[in-house]
Parts: structure tokens; C-alpha cells; sequence
């Protein structure tokens, strides 16, 4: 049966650079010989991805006419959409372009990369790089981004930080870095997600991106999704977070019991996806969408500030940056899975149920807002959770969580977060 889900990014069907059998055997053994690159977590979640084809059609790290172009137009040079730059880089000035280098993370072989091109980014070209991919419309990106930025942004604070020189090439994957053990049964590759919803003949899948455990709102988008679609994936990023964020396995916990409770089963599936949060805000929400492209999924459930951090961006920028990007008419070149676009949710009491700013006509007072942010605020400083705003069932996962910390991390309140500004 042919499949009805919307094809990869690229053109090119499933891109992957994941090696197995003797291919695998022979490329590992070849590896240990190499000269060997210490990558990073981020670096590690983007190789993984390229791996399994949830970067097509991506086969290695960018160079610098290409990192330019994603910048600049939002495209690779070639005119394929790409929204966020694909980096890798080292201090180590040994690595010459045409060499065979081997990546590490922490000890673990993780592939091999023919360096086809070797550059240097100057601070001024780091900072355009900051300014266009991670400077909002926000407060916070209105005076001084850069300064406000270096100090509360750790998209920007990674950029900052890439060490000096830049590799680009193509790259054999030689390990997905341990998530297919650490999270059996969620950890889904793109060609697995999609034999699942082939085989449940979905066509039409909405995608919820989540880096927080579900409150109410997040479940309200998600049924939304699952009344308008064939059905819905809760997609939980396992890759690394922020200090202060709730851990992968908590989260999944949570969703599991979740689902458990209060959601018609076969229409829901949750996954997880390898990557490491950038918090680029509009232009993440676009990756977001892109990569769920190559997951299967047509549209991408985006909410109240969508992969943001701070004040940094608009309420409702990573909706709008949809309506903005560049359409070249060649589907395998543009961006295929669209935005769901949702207003601002939350619990009204005089609605008696979960609402949106384009369904109830009540005042601020009557509403518990929800978010992420205050969630963990509220739980990391032990105070009591609003009636409406977690199901009870996962806040007893999340308060175990808290309670066995010995190290907290003070939670910032943006103020969308806390409703300042509805």
C-alpha cells in the first residue's frame, strides 16, 4: 500500500547517512585510526539526525556558502529551504580539508566526515548569525539584543561560543548515541514513525513539539490536532535542555500516564526525536517543521511563543514566520508541513473548560494561564499548582522529580509566561 503521508524535504525520499551490517564493522574499525574530533552535545543530536534522515536531505555538516545563504534567504545555496545553520567546529588547527577525521563524544565513536572544507567565522559574522536567526521581535531583542543576548539567550551563548574552526562534508553515522536504548518504545526513527501511521493510514498528522511536560494547554492543542487530523504525534525532544528544564525521562513518563487517562489511544502516538533545544524561537519553530516533514507529519501544532526563551520573541512570531519564508513553487525544495495555528489557551473558569482568546469573552481574572515556565517555577520553589492547570496523575511524576533534587536552578518567568501580557 502506497504510502498517503507527505513525502521528506528535499526531493530526494529519506536521506540517511546511518550505517549498518559490514558496512557499519568495516567503517568503525576504520575510525579507530582516524584523528579524532570531540564534538558537541548539539553537534552529536545533529549527526544522529542526519543518520536517521530526520535531516533530508542533509548528508553532512555545512560550509560556509551554505551556512551564509540559511542565514541570509533561508535556503541552502542549491535554493533547498533550510531555516537554522547545521555547524561543526574545533580548536584544533591540524584538520586540513581532504583528510578522513573521526567525531567523538565523550569516548563514543559516533562517525566519521571527509572534510571537504575548512573556514573561520569572524565575531562579526557570528554575530549576523545571531541577529538573524535568534533576534525576535520580543522585548528582550528590541534594546541591545547582543548584550541582552550574551547574557540570557543559550542559542546565542552556543554560537558565541562554536570554537574557531569549521568543518564542513559529507559523514558516515556510526551510532545513534544510545537513545534507541535509554528510550525503547519512544526513541522513533523517521522510517519507523512512518511504518507505524502507514500502518494506522494516516495521511493528515499533526505534530506536538514538546521540551516541557504536558499542562492542560498543551493537551487542548493536542486534541484540537486530533479532531482535525487523522491523528496526532506527541513529539518530545530527548536530546539535551537547558539548566532548570525537566529531564526526558520524567517527561515521558508523564505523557505515557497522560495518555494513559485521556486520550483515545489509537489516535495518538508519542516519540521522541534526538535533538538538543537551540530556543531560536520563529526560526526553530521552522526547523520543527521541517524535520516532522521527514517524520511523515503534515502539520506542526504551534501555540504562545513556540521554542522561545525569555522576552526574547513576539507572542505569536514563530506563527507568523510561516507566512514569510521564501516559496519557490518546487515542492522539493520548499517547506511542506504547514503551521496549525493556535491562539492563546488556557482554563477559564466561567467557561468551565479549556478556551482560547478566539473562543471565550471573559476577563483575564477568570482564566488560569498556563505555561511551561510557571509549571516548573511553581514546582521548583514547592508551591501549590492552580486546580485546571496539570493533570493530577502527572504532577504526582513531576513533584517526585522535585523533591529528589539536591540542586535547584532558579526558573525565569517571561512575561507571556506568567500572562503579564494578555
Amino acid at each position: 500500500m502506497a504510502s498517503k503521508l507527505v513525502p521528506p524535504h528535499g526531493g530526494k525520499g529519506l536521506v540517511c547517512c546511518l550505517l549498518e551490517g559490514a558496512e557499519l564493522a568495516a567503517e568503525t574499525k576504520k575510525a579507530a585510526g582516524l584523528k579524532k574530533i570531540e564534538i558537541s552535545s548539539q553537534e552529536k543530536g545533529d549527526l544522529i539526525m542526519m543518520g536517521i534522515g530526520g535531516f533530508s536531505p542533509l548528508t553532512g555538516f555545512m560550509g560556509k556558502a551554505d551556512w551564509k545563504s540559511v542565514c541570509e534567504k533561508f535556503t541552502m545555496t542549491d535554493g533547498t529551504f533550510w531555516p537554522i545553520p547545521v555547524m561543526l567546529a574545533t580548536d584544533d588547527a591540524s584538520v586540513k580539508a581532504g583528510e578522513e577525521i573521526t567525531l567523538e563524544r565523550n569516548g563514543t565513536i559516533m562517525a566519521t566526515m571527509k572534510v571537504t572544507e575548512v573556514f573561520e567565522l569572524s565575531d562579526a559574522e557570528k554575530t549576523m548569525e545571531c541577529e538573524k536567526v535568534y533576534k525576535g521581535e520580543g522585548a528582550d531583542s528590541q534594546t541591545d539584543f547582543m548584550g541582552t543576548a550574551i547574557k540570557d539567550h543559550p542559542g546565542v551563548q552556543m554560537v558565541l561560543a562554536r570554537k574557531k574552526f569549521c568543518l564542513a562534508g559529507p559523514v558516515k553515522v556510526l551510532s545513534e548515541g544510545g537513545f534507541p536504548e535509554k528510550f525503547p518504545g519512544v526513541y522513533k526513527t523517521p522510517a519507523q514513525l512512518r511504518a507505524e501511521m502507514d500502518e494506522r493510514g494516516w495521511k493528515k498528522v499533526a505534530a506536538l513539539q514538546l521540551r516541557n511536560p504536558m499542562h492542560r494547554s498543551h493537551e487542548y492543542l493536542c486534541k484540537i490536532g486530533v479532531e482535525v487530523c487523522d491523528g496526532v504525534v506527541i513529539h518530545s525532544l530527548v536530546g539535551a535542555l537547558k539548566p532548570g528544564d525537566i529531564p526526558a525521562e520524567v517527561r515521558v513518563d508523564a505523557i505515557n500516564t497522560l495518555v494513559e487517562h485521556y486520550f483515545v489511544k489509537k489516535n495518538v502516538i508519542q516519540a521522541g526525536y534526538p535533538l538538543d533545544m537551540r530556543y531560536a524561537g520563529p526560526r526553530e519553530a521552522l526547523l520543527h517543521a521541517l524535520f516532522r516533514q521527514n517524520y511523515g507529519m503534515s502539520d506542526l501544532l504551534v501555540g504562545r511563543d513556540h521554542a522561545g526563551v525569555g522576552d526574547f520573541y513576539g507572542m505569536f512570531e514563530a506563527q507568523e514566520i510561516f507566512d514569510k519564508i521564501p516559496v519557490s513553487g518546487n515542492p522539493a525544495k520548499d517547506l511542506l508541513t504547514q503551521a496549525m495555528k493556535i491562539d492563546w489557551t488556557f482554563y477559564c473558569v466561567k467557561c468551565d473548560g479549556m478556551a482560547s482568546l478566539r473562543t471565550c469573552p471573559h476577563s483575564k481574572e477568570d482564566r488560569v494561564i498556563l505555561s511551561g515556565t510557571k509549571l516548573r517555577k511553581l514546582l521548583s520553589e514547592g508551591g501549590d499548582v492552580p486546580d485546571h492547570f496539570g493533570r493530577e496523575e502527572c504532577l504526582v511524576i513531576l513533584r517526585k522529580y522535585y523533591a529528589g533534587l539536591t540542586e535547584k536552578v532558579e526558573v525565569k518567568m517571561q512575561k507571556a509566561a506568567s500572562g503579564a501580557t494578555m
